[in-house]
């Protein structure tokens, strides 16, 4: 996806505010493994994904716990660190070789204050991080493994095939030997 569908998907905005949006946005590209973000420090970017995958993690002692994904055309970005400047909760890995579009937050932030159309923006995309953040609170609540399996097959489909499977049951909450078996049943 190019930069101007993601910034439209967003929140459209008119040309003039969309053009200063961008004059700050560069485009930078990591290989496979690169760690964009690190938890427990404050990341003074946020990026879209042109082309590839990342993942957000939390790493513990024991095992890192998957609970997000992203892929062409969504942001990243660690919401503590936009939004109170603070140290974010979690990691971020790239799963395959990335074209990524990265804006610092300090000019996103100073854009607000200058462009009521880059402030709406900037709202709406803090709106769709909470509400990714809210499906996936009630989803581990409220549905089971192979619910949340089956959402996955229906919503990101592609996901299954560009991810490895120990990744996708650290997501679902599970064992790989868990996955395995729910995979097993569905066919």
């Amino acid at each position: 996806m190019n930069i101007d569908q993601i910034l439209d998907q967003i929140y459209p905005l008119p040309q003039a505010s969309k053009n200063s949006l961008k004059s700050y946005i560069t485009e930078v590209s990591y290989p496979k493994g690169f760690c964009l973000m690190e938890a427990d420090k404050v990341i003074p970017y946020l990026y879209f994904i042109r082309k590839g995958i990342a993942r957000a993690y939390s790493p513990t002692s024991e095992i890192d716990i998957t609970f997000w994904f992203g892929s062409e055309g969504q942001s990243i970005l660690s919401m503590k660190s936009y939004v109170e400047d603070k140290p974010g909760y979690e990691s971020i890995e790239l799963l395959e070789d990335c074209d990524l579009y990265r804006l610092e937050t300090e000019n996103l932030k100073k854009l607000f204050n200058e462009d009521i159309h880059i402030a709406n923006w900037g709202r709406k995309l803090a709106e769709a991080e909470m509400i990714k953040s809210e499906e996936l609170i009630i989803s581990r609540q409220f549905k089971t493994s192979l619910e949340r399996y089956k959402d996955l097959m229906h919503n990101n489909p592609d996901l299954l095939k560009r991810v490895q499977l120990g990744y996708i049951a650290s997501y679902l909450g599970i064992t790989q030997v868990s996955l395995s078996r729910i995979r097993a049943e569905i066919k």
